[in-house]
């Protein structure tokens, strides 16, 4: 059977394990129930998420013109200390930037390789924790707005790492700690603007993911230099789909392509 689409960010729920879903436009594709099944991947077009058009996708799934004028790719994005929504300061669309970064903000740990710090809002809980692989999660603060969360980040920063190292978590080489210790230890750098919002006596939330063999030797798959692979799938963790020769792919950094999936 063939899916075609263009790729997005895989939907994900919260079970144990994860489920998780491909969104092929008329199709949902339950990734679980594939693994262990061979499946080809092959490259058709591009498709920006913002125009639409088939042009060469940039950054995030837009096009070079689409990345640098969307909201949704706003600098603050990536950077949250740099929001100014809550100054009536506008970057791309006040409006837009109003509504994403003026509402309930957590700044957490979270463990998927090692511990790092991140954020994300609080509705996207444990969303964002699954998408980055983390086997588990425990929140700091919780801010009303995105630049406190930013600043807050920022701060603690100087004190655990922020990135993931996604090939120690792929691999399942994951450090044992204990994260309400670690969240403990890091109280006292919170800045003072945001103290008011610490959460404590909060436990650790698990998180397991569907996955029956580990890559050893990641190779990761390139569209852009393989456009057309199969392979037998043997898990899903993060937004990566993992297969039986350790050929590892990242459904969330091939967005705005268009591909046909076989099964």
């Amino acid at each position: 059977m063939k899916y075609s689409g263009v790729l997005k960010k895989m939907k994900t729920e919260n079970t144990s394990p994860v489920n998780y879903y491909l969104d092929m436009g008329d199709d949902f594709i339950n990734m679980n129930q594939l693994i262990d099944k061979k499946i080809s991947i092959d490259f058709v077009k591009y498709q920006c998420l913002a125009c639409g058009e088939n042009k060469k996708i940039f950054r995030q799934g837009y096009c070079y013109d689409d990345f640098y004028k969307t909201p949704n790719a706003g600098d603050w994005i990536m950077r949250p200390e740099l929001s100014t929504a809550h100054l009536e300061i506008e970057d791309r669309d006040l409006e837009y930037e109003k509504a994403a970064q003026l509402q309930p903000h957590v700044v957490y740990l979270a463990n998927s390789s090692n511990v790092k710090v991140g954020v994300t809002r609080k509705a996207q809980i444990p969303t964002r924790w699954i998408d980055q692989g983390a086997h588990e999660a425990i929140e700091i603060v919780e801010v009303p707005n995105r630049y406190l969360a930013g600043i807050t980040e920022v701060a603690l920063k100087d004190h655990v790492a922020d990135k993931t190292n996604w090939r120690k978590m792929l691999t399942n080489n994951v450090e044992d700690v204990d994260l309400t210790e670690e969240r403990d230890k890091l109280f006292e750098f919170v800045p003072e603007e945001a103290k008011p919002y610490l959460i404590e006596n909060n436990k650790e939330t698990p998180i397991s993911f569907p996955v029956e063999q580990y890559p050893v030797k990641i190779k990761s798959l390139n569209l852009d230099k393989t456009p057309s692979y199969s392979g037998v799938l043997k898990g899903v963790k993060g937004q990566y789909l993992i297969f039986e020769d350790s050929t590892v792919f990242n459904a969330r950094n091939w967005e705005g392509y268009v591909v046909e999936i076989g099964v």
